[in-house]
């Protein structure tokens, strides 16, 4: 076998996980909000697309949160007292498979919020309950040498809009195309022959 067909391998296997997470696991409550978080994921998806995003942002926003399934340390809840790390946890899932633009914002879509904090203060004022429960356990707002940090990060305006957008796609009954509609666009930007 090349190493190009046990790439496509590897990485079809990985969007096969994927599709099942989303099978069994998108219809799961989404950390106290409004909708589940296989909706909040389309959502996301969603709106990267209306923001005019290339097919790397709008599938970085469609697996922005796969990590709430794949972390050992289990999914977020409202009474947690740590943070879960499902940002990292996502990010693990598709190292290697999806170009790092995508794994970037995956990475980074937590620190993207205590960036926005930190720098203004109307994206605070408009996150829900659950968004500031999370934010008090990922390390609050960045101070001022995080942010300059963060802002030096390859992808930096592409991970803050995957960050917006994940804010937005929190609408009950909001109608979205399904997740099986996505897949053509991750077999493209993972590289492979959709299968």
């Amino acid at each position: 076998m090349s190493d190009t067909t046990a790439n496509q391998t590897s990485a079809s296997e990985v969007i096969d996980r994927i599709i099942t997470i989303f099978e069994k696991n998108g219809a799961e409550e989404y950390l106290g909000e409004p909708v589940t978080i296989g909706a909040h994921m389309l959502q996301t998806a969603y709106f990267a697309a209306e923001a005019g995003g290339d097919e790397e942002t709008v599938v970085a926003a469609l697996l922005h949160d796969i990590g709430h399934f794949t972390s050992e340390l289990g999914s977020f809840e409202m009474t947690d007292v740590v943070d879960r790390m499902h940002d990292d946890a996502g990010a693990l899932l598709l190292e290697g498979v999806f170009p790092e633009s995508v794994v970037d914002c995956v990475r980074h879509h937590v620190a993207a919020k205590r960036y926005l904090c930190a720098v203004d203060a109307a994206y605070y004022n408009g996150l829900s309950a659950a968004s500031r429960h999370s934010l008090s356990l990922q390390g609050g707002p960045m101070d001022d040498a995080e942010c300059k940090a963060f802002e030096e990060i390859p992808g930096f305006e592409r991970i803050v809009m995957v960050r917006r957008c994940d804010d937005q796609g929190k609408i009950s009954g909001m109608d979205v195309p399904p997740f099986e509609s996505y897949l053509p666009m991750m077999h493209r930007v993972a590289g492979i022959e959709a299968g």
